[in-house]
């Protein structure tokens, strides 16, 4: 990792061109994670491009504890936090008849035939209070407490909004999966 440790320095130092490595080193890695916590292409980049702007102006704030890009990425999730919160009244459901953890009826391999782009778009559709709590929880692997404190909700509120994204995923899922074997079939 010399060559990032130089390449940080010429970003601390204002250098455009570190910054352009800097940039498109990471830029697709954390594009993705952009991904997860969007509605559409248009606001993932937009969060991309919010998130690189933090990075390249708290860079002095990395202090070489634990990982460069882990460093990078929190900022990017915390960039589409802010986002959320500042676009979408997150609804306070406290309601434990929606906790349901498991997508019954699907196994373990229909997850195989499908692709990766095809379980981001179903992320991307579902509903921004839902999205969140999903990727927060599923993809991040934050806790409950943790996510009410992130998103200001309660932990019942997190447990019904994870609990809805899941359905509504297992929905898409199956569709997705009924069309693929009447087509295959």
């Amino acid at each position: 990792m010399p060559e990032l440790k130089k390449i940080l320095k010429g970003c601390l130092a204002g250098n455009k061109r570190d910054q352009e490595l800097l940039y498109r080193r990471y830029s697709s890695k954390l594009y993705g994670v952009s991904l997860q916590y969007s509605g559409s292409y248009d606001e993932a980049r937009d969060v991309l491009q919010e998130s690189f702007i933090k990075i390249f102006t708290s860079l002095q704030s990395f202090h070489g504890k634990g990982s460069f890009e882990g460093w990078m990425r929190r900022i990017v999730v915390n960039t589409a936090l802010e986002r959320h919160r500042n676009r979408y009244y997150l609804n306070k459901v406290d309601d434990p008849g929606y906790m349901n953890n498991t997508l019954p009826g699907m196994e373990a391999d229909d997850f195989e035939t499908m692709e990766s782009e095809d379980l981001l778009n179903f992320i991307m559709e579902l509903p921004p209070k839902y999205r969140m709590v999903f990727n927060l929880y599923a993809i991040e692997g934050y806790s409950h407490k943790e996510i009410s404190a992130m998103l200001g909700i309660s932990q019942g509120t997190s447990k019904s909004n994870l609990s809805r994204a899941r359905a509504i995923l297992q929905k898409k899922v199956e569709k997705h999966l009924g069309i693929k074997k009447r087509m295959n079939g």
